[in-house]
């Protein structure tokens, strides 16, 4: 069977989990990979058949997407071309995880798409919703990527098909310890802003990675530095906690590996705050910003030794041979009808 695989690189999520994905998906598919967007960090370890510009949504420097950058940016004649020549026929199966030029290259030419994908989960109507509802968020997650079936990871399975997170490897054999220092992963702030505002905590000794920064900067009890897959995860393995935004990878990640969360959810990424009420739901704690008025709620965190206890098995193999054997069975039903 040929499976064309469909990657968002937007952010780092989605290729962490393509890192575990692909190499199974490998062992029972002829495998292709499509890759689009511009703001991810990782490399991945194998072949991209496929790189498109796609439709990426681009961090500001304030604590949310920058929507006015996201739209100059986005070029819509060179995503409806991009579209129009994704080669989807060629392959028997797309399985899509929120890559937008394949999903609607699929269902202009009547291709049979899967989603598998965080966002599928995010928005089923059982998963956690915050107080407030984003309209237009809403429906960005909802037609970004369209899809005839769907399947879903969330930090707990909320309905059939939907799955908890995929730990990849490079985590799960990461060696866990506590050297007191506190990780932080917020691209949607400016380094110098998250400075001056994490220097009211002295007492804590800050390890910060920056989307922004590309050389190190070492300021009293704050470190900052470019994102590096291979140190992050290694700062986050042996820290006290993780203070980070409100994305699906990285606090399931810092969940799995048993440390204090803090999340902050981005602004004008409604995503990420249905991430925030799942989280809130299983004691996370949330703020909003880094404003002076939740001083009292970060220095609460910093003395608290709460620890969110999860159960996240590796599930890659299972998942992705219930995801073919179904499909095939259908297909074969289609086929050959019982009369």
């Amino acid at each position: 069977m040929r499976v064309l695989y469909a990657i968002q690189g937007t952010g780092n999520g989605h290729l962490c989990r393509a890192m575990d994905v692909v190499p199974c998906l490998k062992k029972i598919a002829d495998v292709d990979i499509l890759l689009s967007g511009t703001q991810a960090d990782i490399q991945l370890p194998f072949e991209v058949k496929y790189r498109l510009k796609g439709l990426s949504f681009i961090f500001g420097k304030s604590g949310g997407v920058d929507l006015w950058k996201t739209f100059i940016h986005s070029q819509f004649r060179l995503f409806i071309k991009e579209v129009n020549a994704c080669p989807v026929n060629d392959y028997d199966l797309v399985i899509n995880d929120f890559e937008p030029v394949s999903a609607w290259a699929c269902s202009l030419k009547d291709k049979h798409c899967i989603s598998l994908s965080h966002q599928a989960a995010a928005i089923h109507d059982l998963a956690p919703k915050p107080e407030e509802v984003d309209r237009l968020g809403k429906f960005i997650l909802k037609h970004y990527a369209p899809s005839n079936e769907t399947y879903g990871f969330h930090f707990k399975s909320y309905a059939p098909n939907f799955y908890t997170p995929i730990i990849r490897k490079q985590i799960r054999d990461q060696k866990i310890s506590n050297r007191g220092h506190y990780t932080v992963y917020l691209p949607s702030y400016d380094d110098h802003l998250l400075m001056k505002y994490l220097s009211r905590f002295p007492e804590v000794k800050w390890d910060v990675y920056s989307k922004h920064n590309k050389t190190l900067i070492v300021s009293g009890n704050i470190r900052i530095q470019p994102i590096d897959n291979e140190s992050f995860v290694a700062s986050m393995a042996s820290s006290e906690g993780v203070l980070c935004g409100a994305g699906f990878e990285t606090p399931a990640e810092a969940l799995f590996l048993k440390k204090k969360l803090l999340v902050i959810p981005m602004k004008n990424q409604y995503e990420q705050h249905l991430n925030a009420a799942a989280l809130e739901e299983l004691g996370v704690p949330v703020i909003k910003n880094i404003k002076p008025e939740n001083d009292i709620f970060i220095q609460r965190w910093i003395n608290s030794d709460n620890v969110i206890e999860v159960n996240y098995e590796n599930q890659v193999e299972d998942i992705l041979e219930h995801i073919l054997n179904s499909y095939k069975n259908r297909e074969s039903k289609q086929l050959f009808p019982i009369s």
